[in-house]
């Protein structure tokens, strides 16, 4: 599914967001600046079906991009000071995204820890959706870019590392609806999980 230059091309995310969700595990957040994080904890948002979904009620000027193309990255801002990031999957119309919670800092954490001065550890750069868009340089001039030509600077790779055989499975985090689906995934053991 992957690009010659190994992103992710619009079939990888027009399936069902759980499926996505664990596919997205060990793929690569890439900023064109120069930073990437491997993906190690996401969580699945199922549009009109999901009550905890932006798109529960339906289409609005803040969750349009949620209804938009498979691949395209939905952002938007939460507790009015953060900024969380989600590539849409499905088909056009549906309203499914995938949550991404956590990463992994690969490269360009020099430039992370210039966006998170107040950070202590490296381990925290990217431990949680807030903090992950924060490191990456991700707020609300990125809703809608296009992650699969790449063209708003962002992109999602594949370079090589496989999901993990049984990743973990929990619920959700931080939702107030739907709090018992088993809709959240994370790497076993990666130390930059946000939540155990």
């Amino acid at each position: 599914m992957p690009d010659r230059r190994g992103r992710l091309g619009r079939a990888f995310y027009r399936r069902d967001p759980c499926e996505v969700a664990v596919a997205l595990l060990n793929k690569v957040l890439v900023n064109a600046d120069g930073r990437r994080g491997r993906i190690v904890e996401t969580e699945a948002y199922n549009g009109e079906q999901d009550p905890a979904a932006h798109s529960w009620h339906g289409r609005t000027t803040r969750n349009a991009t949620m209804f938009g193309a498979p691949g395209l990255l939905y952002v938007y801002f939460t507790y009015g000071m953060h900024w969380c990031c989600n590539p849409v999957c499905g088909e056009p119309g549906e309203g499914v995204a995938v949550l991404l919670r956590a990463l992994a800092p690969l490269a360009g954490l020099d430039a992370m820890r210039a966006a998170r001065p107040a950070c202590r550890s490296d381990r925290d750069l990217c431990r949680g959706p807030a903090r992950l868009c924060q490191a990456m340089g991700i707020d609300g001039t990125q809703d809608g870019i296009d992650l699969v030509s790449g063209s708003g600077g962002f992109s999602i790779i594949d370079d090589g590392m496989p999901p993990p055989a049984t990743p973990v499975v929990t619920t959700r985090v931080g939702i107030t609806r739907a709090v018992d689906q088993p809709w959240r995934w994370y790497v076993p053991g990666d130390q930059h999980v946000s939540r155990r």
